[in-house]
């Protein structure tokens, strides 16, 4: 395109809303000398430009927002209008193919006002402009604009209208803008919260996806008050401090960690503890690694500025500082995250001694992401406010459509077009509240997408409520519900997220899933050949015993008594676990075969392990044991002979019978480098039979960094190309993304 004037109108897609993108659009004519308009409308943003616009087309792309993400630019030639100047129309509504952006962390321009007492933002709890502050958590449907937010009831004050309408101000058009005069309030001042948490009381404060159960990370009266309140045994809670250098007192940040807490999502980040930390011991009891994070609202802000003495400026921010605070979900039971004001005072009574609220309404739920350090990058435990709802891109237009997850750490996806849109972390499906959230979140990202699905998918168990809605759905909708194995769809998860043609050698290390055809139907540790819709079952581990099935699943002891009875050492069980219960009752379940279910579940060999070389012979919370057996594998060693492979399935019989006659810390270290091998061993044998290279990982075991960097560093040494989940959870939290890669897979066929 030549420099001369003319006129062009540009279609921008992507996350372009709610990010100062017509704002910065303006400032691009005005630095270009360009006439026309911008406005938003269910496609993303449109503009026309006119005058040399070459420099600019280059600069949309270039120097576009911090938090826009561009996922294309469509330009053509139009006639010329002669018109003069540039302005911001109206949004227009219509079908939708835009998304709106994650919430993000406050950012340096609006922490520089909060701090200066000259400014009329000073201190105020709720300061945001276009780069920052709350997005998809406010917001009820597209365009992104005010009225569809939770703050359309609040009325701009003149200041704010203002700056709201003025081009070259950072808050032009920024929805959620507002001001002590006009904005949302908190209803406790901040002095008062941070000398309670001084006091040791629990607080529950109100955020951007919902409540935090808020404590000092130092007390540990205060901690196990919490613990005992909130009836959390000795699941990890994660720990805020007020920037890098405080956090690197408690944790071992690394460079690349240190980048992944320090963006605008502000991820819970795994890390491993640093010795004399000086926190609760009660926050991660036998763990060796805390979950740490940055404040990332002016609320969280203000608490640390408070404990600090209120300095002026942003100086004190690179200062180290003592103060530490839990913040844990204010979800009692297991129960959904709370985000309602009255709700708050109904779900938290006797967990929280006071609740902080303000009135600015939580539209959608959203926990705080999890991620931990494996094989030197970020990957996802849960992923949920700060990246949802940006979308994964699949790789090709698929037919839209919603796939529903599973029964633990469930998700759902809805495609569009060459998107897939998977929600936030919703949870386990047992109890009203999970299944009111469940279908929440289902009519909210719909509704956001503005899709209506051709299809369904679902897992094949049939007693999932994810199933029983999905059929419901189909029946109302006439469209097809499409059953999805859950390891393939682990798989396919993999397959989607990294575009992989042909066939591929899919290991899904996981706790439960229903299988299918002859045998136990209790998969977990499945070798799966996956080609576009097809998949077949090539291999799997040996079966281990769960006597009283799911009751097996918190009691590490019982699966190793079974393995004791297994390999016929039943004789040890009542001298080695005399102290667990009725030993004389599970022996004779085991002798007689009754209610003692057979499942192939790698979840369950690590709980195996566990029970046999004495971690956790009972867990609090699901994973407990394995995490515990993974903090005391320090140098993995390799068993000689530990494994057996028969016609696919890999049987580690010899490994578990040496585990119940060695110590922990060698127990621990021999399960995880003989596991490694004889998995990596198993995988090449049954990827040279299939014919590929291509091996994906997935699972929830993939989440243990000593099992999947030793799988990975061993598969890649021996030539074959590992692929794993980035952009979502190994475990079952992306498992919807999976069913649908797999159904759009059947649908093409």
């Amino acid at each position: 395109m030549s420099g001369d004037r003319n006129r062009i109108r540009v279609r921008v897609h992507g996350a372009v809303q709610g990010v100062g993108f017509r704002p910065f659009v303006n400032g691009l004519a005005a630095r270009f000398g360009l006439s026309g308009w911008v406005l938003n409308d269910g496609d993303g943003v449109l503009l026309e430009v006119e005058g040399e616009t070459d420099s600019f087309v280059d600069a949309l792309q270039a120097d576009a927002p911090p938090l826009s993400r561009i996922d294309d630019v469509v330009v053509e030639g139009i006639a010329s209008t002669g018109e003069d100047g540039f302005t911001i129309r109206m949004s227009q509504s219509g079908a939708v193919s835009t998304s709106i952006p994650a919430d993000a962390a406050v950012c340096d321009g609006c922490l520089s006002e909060l701090f200066d007492p000259a400014d009329r933002h000073y201190r105020y709890p709720f300061i945001n402009c276009t780069h920052c502050g709350p997005r998809y958590t406010i917001t009820k449907h597209l365009p992104y604009d005010r009225p569809q937010t939770s703050m359309a009831g609040f009325e701009m004050c003149a200041d704010c209208a203002g700056e709201y309408k003025d081009p070259l101000d950072r808050r032009f058009h920024a929805q959620p803008v507002a001001c002590p005069a006009c904005g949302p309030q908190l209803s406790m001042e901040i002095e008062e919260i941070v000398a309670r948490l001084k006091d040791g009381e629990i607080l529950a404060i109100k955020g951007l996806g919902g409540f935090h159960i808020v404590c000092d990370a130092r007390n540990e009266d205060a901690v196990a008050q919490l613990r005992e309140r909130k009836n959390r045994e000795e699941k990890p809670l994660a720990v805020m401090a007020a920037n890098i250098v405080s956090l690197k007192t408690l944790a071992v940040i690394d460079d690349v960690a240190e980048r992944t807490l320090s963006t605008s999502a502000r991820p819970i980040v795994v890390l491993p503890k640093q010795s004399d930390n000086g926190l609760a011991p009660s926050i991660a009891p036998g763990l060796g690694e805390v979950g740490v994070l940055l404040p990332y609202t002016p609320i969280h802000f203000l608490l640390f500025h408070e404990a600090a003495g209120r300095p002026d400026g942003t100086d004190w921010l690179e200062e180290p500082h003592a103060l530490a605070l839990v913040m844990t979900s204010a979800n009692p039971g297991g129960e959904p995250l709370v985000t309602g004001n009255d709700e708050a005072v109904r779900r938290l009574d006797g967990i929280a001694d006071a609740i902080v609220s303000h009135d600015r309404d939580i539209v959608v739920r959203a926990d705080d992401s999890v991620m931990r350090m494996v094989d030197g990058a970020p990957t996802f435990i849960r992923r949920a406010r700060g990246f949802v709802p940006e979308p994964v891109k699949l790789p090709r237009t698929v037919p839209d459509g919603i796939a529903l997850g599973g029964h633990l750490k469930t998700t759902v996806c809805v495609t569009r077009g060459n998107e897939a849109f998977v929600s936030q972390h919703i949870g386990d499906l047992d109890t009203p509240e999970a299944l009111i959230f469940f279908e929440e979140t289902v009519d909210h990202l719909l509704s956001i997408t503005d899709v209506t699905p051709t299809w369904v998918a679902h897992d094949l168990h049939p007693d999932f409520h994810s199933t029983r809605f999905a059929l419901d759905m189909a029946a109302e909708s006439d469209i097809p519900a499409l059953a999805i194995q859950h390891h393939h769809a682990h798989v396919a998860a993999v397959v989607a997220e990294h575009s992989l043609d042909g066939p591929v050698l899919g290991l899904a290390l996981d706790g439960f899933g229903l299988g299918e055809g002859e045998g136990t139907h209790n998969w977990g540790g499945e070798a799966l050949w996956v080609s576009g819709a097809n998949y077949r079952r090539v291999g799997h581990l040996a079966e281990l015993p769960m006597p009283g099935g799911e009751a097996a699943f918190r009691a590490p002891w019982r699966i190793g008594a079974a393995v004791l009875h297994q390999l016929g050492r039943g004789a040890e069980i009542a001298e080695r676990y005399a102290q667990m219960g009725d030993i004389n009752l599970l022996g004779q379940m085991l002798e007689r075969g009754v209610n003692v279910a057979a499942s192939t579940s790698c979840g369950r060999l690590f709980d195996a392990a566990a029970g046999l070389v004495g971690v956790q012979p009972t867990a609090s919370f699901e994973g407990q044991a394995p995490m515990k057996l993974e903090a005391l594998a320090t140098n993995p060693t390799v068993m000689e002979n530990g494994w057996r492979i028969d016609d696919g399935v890999l049987d580690l019989s010899p490994l578990l019978s040496r585990l119940a006659d060695v110590g922990v810390e060698d127990g621990a270290n021999l399960f995880h480098g003989t596991l490694i091998a004889a998995l990596a061993a198993w995988a090449g044998e049954l990827a040279a039979q299939a014919g590929t290279q291509k091996i994906a990982l997935s699972g929830g075991c993939v989440m243990n960094r000593v099992l999947s960097e030793g799988l990975q560093r061993t598969l890649r040494d021996a030539g074959f190309a590992v692929y794993r989940p980035h952009v979502l959870p190994p475990n079952d939290g992306g498992l919807s993304l999976g069913q649908a890669w797999a159904v759009v897979c059947r649908l093409d066929a």
